[in-house]
């Protein structure tokens, strides 16, 4: 048997060495990314003989491999990579791979359907709802977003018909993960393709607020594991894959010592030192927002590490004894030794080389056999039991016994670092290129009252659940209502009102987030997939448009040219105006410098250039929206593969909804090029 908790500690891994600090440490799980495909695309990672390597050295000392692909991929991607990724996955010997996008999922389920899937962080699930549309997706593990309370996580996890993993310690990110779009915006690099340039680390500033009013502090949740362990989550994850092998040896230690109820405050101290960003916080698990949450990398943080680096490094410099052994000792005068050893569900078998012969002075006794069977000093092997059968009065070489130990040893360790292989076989994809006969007008506004100058071009309005109630009854059939962004704790709330809705004529639900997809079809409404569902590959149409999918606005990460791939049996549509959400925060920016009755809804944060970008909040979160928005109404004749054009207005008042929705049906040319972008239509994402 191996020695295990109940609960796992998963630890990042970026290097090889970091594998090591991490197994010697006593991580029950290891993380790790490919070359490409991973949502740390800058760090060391493994080529296929490296993951090889690190899954045969992990399975021999009792721990897992997860391997990530847990960003979004191209359909070049889906055609090569991802399928050549899965396949190297299931010979290494993987247990799991964790998955963000749902292309990826597909080819994943049909190439290799015995391999677990654990749905990324990045797939934003924040709710039970959305934990139950996973697993009927066939994920096996849900990790959780980052901003749930432990109030939240224990509703979940004590009903989840899934295992629940969630982070316990390292960066966090202002926005939740998978609904980021300002990496991208800002310089192409994505932070759903693992090339995050981590702008929310610039200045950023609300007026009175910190100056860095998107960098918040590390989380650490070390004093609320024993809290996490009694609610019954499966996995305690430690963010920092880019990060030291010495950080992930003190973050490991500094879990694995809370999981058996451990408190010692001096490692909690070298954990700040070896990196923090202003020390740590633990806001969102007990509801503490606020200012406190905020903090940069300081120069004091950066000094502080150097003393704490060699010291932490003696954590994982010597191997530990993780795997627990049975040993069976036979010895019969005439007859060479045998030894069997047991761990893990597997079995070494081994024989001596020299006979038993009767003792003419000391015979061999069952202790001086056991003693030499316990000496497991150098290995990651731990003896449980040893039990003795032995002839009286037999002499044998005590470097016999230690011969047949060192050889049960050598054998065992082989057997345990065989992988189980799944099997793989490849999948043929092919694209779609459909052309719209004639595409339509679709509008979504934050307000009721900026919808009604309607051009009469527009086919369907999107509007959020509270102003969707208010339209019209001879509307309701052209009205979507659009789900929140997030909806942390309130599911109850949300399937409430959409069934009011549903009464009411509105048939449609715009979803952002598979939550909101679980909680439409409770409803009995059709799904309208917003962009924050991140279609990005023809993989992840079609795998959407099966899950009941009519409509799907596909990423404005995607190229046009990518994106006139993407065909489907659904309808299929891009947002051509409006200022793009960023960012999608829990804790709100905007009262790191004043309170909402001052802020009325009109603030914005400024960059170290001084330009601004709009803050908008509803349904208790937050919206950072660019500073300009897109304009394609010059560039229609482009998007004529598309069934749909999304005109996405978010702070626009009536009447310049209307001129803008006028300027879209005469084609009107583009305004100065200071006042618009294109998004990412033409120049993409890394």
């Amino acid at each position: 048997m191996l020695r295990q908790n109940s609960v796992e500690v998963l630890a990042p891994a970026g290097t090889y060495e970091a594998v090591e600090a991490a197994v010697r440490c006593g991580a029950d799980a290891v993380y790790l990314g490919g070359k490409m495909l991973n949502a740390r695309r800058n760090a060391g990672n493994f080529s296929f003989e490296e993951l090889k390597a690190a899954v045969e050295y992990c399975h021999a000392r009792g721990t897992k491999v997860y391997l990530t692909l847990n960003t979004l991929a191209t359909d070049a991607e889906i055609r090569n990579d991802v399928q050549c990724a899965v396949r190297d996955a299931c010979q290494a010997g993987v247990d799991a791979l964790i998955i963000q996008d749902a292309g990826v999922l597909r080819i994943a389920k049909l190439c290799a359907p015995t391999m677990p899937l654990h749905a990324s962080t990045q797939m934003s699930v924040h709710t039970l709802a959305g934990v139950k549309q996973l697993a009927e997706m066939g994920f096996t593990r849900a990790v959780l977003a980052r901003e749930l309370s432990l109030d939240e996580i224990e509703y979940i996890v004590k009903n989840s018909p899934i295992e629940i993993e969630v982070f316990v310690h390292g960066a966090l990110c202002m926005c939740v993960s998978g609904q980021c779009l300002m990496s991208a915006m800002l310089g192409s690099r994505s932070a759903n393709r693992g090339l995050c340039a981590q702008p929310c680390r610039l200045p950023f500033a609300a007026q009175g607020g910190t100056g860095n009013d998107l960098s918040l502090k590390d989380l650490s949740a070390v004093d609320y594991i024993g809290r996490l362990v009694e609610i019954g989550v499966k996995s305690l994850k430690i963010e920092g894959r880019m990060k030291r092998p010495e950080y992930v040896a003190a973050s490991v230690t500094a879990c694995k010592k809370a999981v058996n109820g451990e408190n010692d405050a001096s490692l909690r101290e070298q954990l700040r030192g070896v990196f923090s960003r202003s020390g740590f916080t633990h806001g969102y698990l007990t509801g503490e927002l606020g200012r406190d949450m905020f903090g940069i990398r300081r120069k004091d943080d950066v000094t502080a590490a150097a003393p704490v680096l060699k010291e932490l490094a003696h954590l994982y410099e010597k191997e530990t004894p993780r795997v627990v052994v049975d040993f069976m000792f036979c010895a019969y005068e005439g007859e060479t030794a045998s030894l069997s050893a047991k761990a893990g569900g597997k079995s070494a078998f081994v024989l001596g080389e020299v006979e038993a012969q009767p003792a003419l002075n000391v015979p061999l006794t069952e202790e001086k056999v056991r003693q030499q069977l316990e000496k497991c000093g150098g290995t990651p092997f731990f003896v449980n039991s040893i039990e003795v059968d032995i002839d009286e009065n037999i002499s044998l070489p005590l470097s016999s016994v230690n011969a047949l130990r060192r050889a049960a040893f050598d054998k065992l360790y082989e057997e345990l670092k065989s992988p189980y292989k799944h099997s793989f076989k490849p999948v043929n994809v092919e694209n779609c290129v459909k052309k719209a006969k004639n595409p339509v007008f679709f509008a979504r506004f934050s307000k009721l009252e900026q919808a009604k100058p309607l051009c009469g071009n527009v086919k369907r309005i999107i509007l959020p659940l509270a102003e969707a109630a208010k339209i019209d009854p001879k509307n309701a059939e052209k009205t979507v209502a659009e789900i929140p962004r997030v909806f942390f704790g309130k599911e109850d709330a949300v399937l409430k009102k959409l069934c009011e809705l549903k009464e009411k004529g509105i048939g449609t639900a715009a979803c952002s987030t598979l939550d909101a997809v679980y909680l439409a079809k409770q409803a009995g409404m059709e799904i309208m997939l917003s962009h924050g569902s991140n279609v990005f590959n023809s993989m992840s149409v079609k795998e959407m448009s099966e899950l009941g999918a009519k409509m799907i606005v596909l990423s404005p990460e995607m190229t046009l040219l990518q994106a006139s791939r993407a065909g489907s049996e659904a309808a299929i549509g891009l947002i051509v105006y409006g200022r793009l959400p960023l960012m999608i925060t829990r804790n709100c920016p905007i009262k790191n410098g004043k309170n909402c009755a001052d802020c009325g809804g009109k603030s914005v944060l400024t960059d170290r250039l001084g330009v601004e970008f709009p803050v908008v909040c509803e349904n208790g979160y937050s919206q950072v929206l660019n500073s300009r928005p897109i304009y394609m109404a010059d560039r229609l004749d482009e998007t004529d593969f598309v069934d749909f054009n999304l005109l996405w207005f978010t702070n626009e008042s009536p009447e310049e909804c209307k001129t803008v929705l006028d300027k879209y049906v005469s084609g009107a040319p583009a305004p100065d090029t200071k006042d618009f972008t294109r998004g990412l239509y033409y120049r993409g994402v890394e």
